[in-house]
């Protein structure tokens, strides 16, 4: 094996890759090239066991980093996200597929650049979908996000949302 867990080049048992027609583990790599423009490797292996070839693609997966409040770091889990959103759309007129969509967003976003993305960035993205889709929404979720202490927290964001819909150019 090769530094970083790769089989050399021309030969030797991949020991985790099997053949999509016998399943045996026992394959090698005869070939073995960057695709994608670089972002995945294209290997050729062939099975030891009944001969068969083909072509396998790897990719890295990049798995982002969610730096808490607290400066604790977990992986990011698009789950949280969904939950959070589903809470605020309860009950609220949205097309199917939506909170689909805005977790896809917002998990996309999240693995760009670092991988590393606070929850406070991630607070405000979730707000920032919100604040187009549902105005009860986006309130609902604030007052969790921003930890609302009365009505007059409410108040205070609600007259944000109208200021922000006011400055708005009519079309």
């Amino acid at each position: 094996m090769l530094p970083g867990g790769s089989p050399p080049l021309g030969g030797t048992l991949s020991g985790t890759m099997r053949c999509p027609l016998c399943a045996t583990e026992d394959t090698r790599v005869i070939d073995s090239r960057p695709a994608e423009g670089g972002g995945a490797i294209r290997r050729r292996r062939e099975c030891l066991v009944c001969g068969e070839r083909f072509t396998t693609f790897e990719r890295p997966i990049v798995v982002a980093t969610v730096v808490k409040r607290s400066g604790r770091r977990e992986p990011f889990e698009s789950e949280k996200v969904r939950r959070g959103l589903e809470s605020a759309l309860a009950g609220r007129p949205v097309p199917d597929g939506t909170v689909d969509d805005i977790v896809a967003r917002i998990e996309a976003s999240a693995r760009g650049g670092s991988a590393l993305v606070t929850s406070d960035e991630l607070g405000r993205a979730v707000l920032a979908e919100l604040r187009d889709l549902d105005e009860v929404a986006y309130l609902r979720f604030a007052s969790v996000y921003k930890e609302f202490q009365g009505a007059s927290d409410f108040e205070r964001e609600a007259a944000a949302l109208d200021r922000r819909d006011n400055d708005a150019p009519v079309l």
